[in-house]
């Protein structure tokens, strides 16, 4: 089954430098596995970093253990859903690429929303 992002679209990459997604395809794609539904693809930013370190999520520290490699600002990134909606909230929510979104995000957050801040 072809994942989809919130255009209806076939789902694009969103970033294989650093490489992300849950499954490290490169892609915002999800399951069932994937509890905290990575399917935001933003462009992070400093103040989005530093939010989500303050909530105990600290994304700029490598981990290598998780092929994790630290972000910087300009990094693209699937976020998770919640924590994009949180930082939306708050004002900090960083742009979002909507090609790369993963449609299930739709869930969670209005697609306007995430249009407001669209690459």
């Amino acid at each position: 089954m072809q994942a989809l992002n919130v255009l209806g679209q076939a789902l694009v990459p969103c970033s294989y430098d650093p490489l992300t997604g849950f499954f490290r395809d490169g892609c915002c794609t999800t399951d069932a596995q994937d509890s905290g539904s990575h399917v935001v693809c933003a462009k992070v930013t400093a103040a989005f970093l530093a939010f989500s370190k303050s909530r105990g999520n600290d994304l700029t520290t490598p981990r290598p253990d998780y092929r994790f490699p630290g972000l910087k600002p300009g990094d693209r990134w699937c976020l998770c859903a919640l924590r994009w909606k949180e930082a939306y909230e708050a004002g900090v929510a960083p742009p979002v690429v909507l090609a790369s979104t993963h449609q299930k995000v739709l869930a969670f957050v209005e697609l306007e929303a995430l249009q407001s801040l669209a690459l």
